[in-house]
């Protein structure tokens, strides 16, 4: 498999940006890959990129969007921050993706068992962790149920994967409602942005669409 080039990504859409990577993540599931040599898409790449995805996921060193989605060099716009939530940084670096590098989807990708959301649903305290939680801290209240406080914590895994849940819709509305770029490519159809859960336990990611 060849790394895009401006031609092959002018043929992508976000219907099939998106396809790609589903089929990517069956090949993940099934332990297969794609035909690729990476040696040879580092020098298909030397003179330019061209994604067709930009995917903000957690830093999990279990969760590297390049590998659950089987993709190679070139393919995707891989942003990665605890909790996989946006800032004027992060919202910035999308609009690049997207607007000027010419990305046709933008994932939001959370992850069963997620530190971050832990943290933030026992409302840990850690130097800059701590302002960083607060961001997470919207899906935890949003998550209404249980109502009993001592279900509302890291040990409860259903509790937690809600809550990384929700935190995903929170910052797909984030992403609309921060972004006037992002908010007209999409509304013009030039850009699709959608939610997914990856499943640490059995590697699928299931998308909200």
């Amino acid at each position: 498999m060849k790394a895009h080039t401006r031609e092959t990504q002018a043929t992508m859409t976000p219907e099939k940006s998106l396809q790609y990577l589903k089929e990517g993540n069956v090949r993940f599931q099934n332990n297969l890959k794609a035909n690729r040599n990476l040696l040879e898409q580092v020098n298909d790449t030397s003179d330019g990129q061209f994604p067709f995805a930009t995917i903000l996921s957690c830093i999990d060193s279990r969760v590297s969007a390049e590998l659950v989605f089987d993709q190679g060099l070139g393919d995707i716009f891989s942003v990665r921050i605890a909790g996989n939530f946006v800032n004027q940084d992060i919202l910035g670096s999308m609009e690049f993706a997207c607007k000027l590098a010419g990305t046709k989807l933008i994932v939001v990708l959370g992850h069963t068992a997620c530190g971050a959301v832990k943290g933030a649903c026992d409302d840990a305290k850690l130097g800059n962790l701590t302002d960083m939680l607060a961001k997470i801290k919207p899906a935890v209240k949003a998550v209404t149920e249980p109502k009993d406080a001592s279900l509302r914590n890291s040990s409860n895994s259903d509790f937690v994967d809600n809550v990384s849940a929700k935190n995903v819709q929170l910052t797909i509305d984030r992403i609309v409602e921060e972004s006037d770029v992002l908010a007209e490519m999409q509304t013009n159809g030039e850009i699709k942005i959608v939610g997914a859960m990856y499943d640490i336990n059995t590697g699928a990611v299931n998308f909200y669409e």
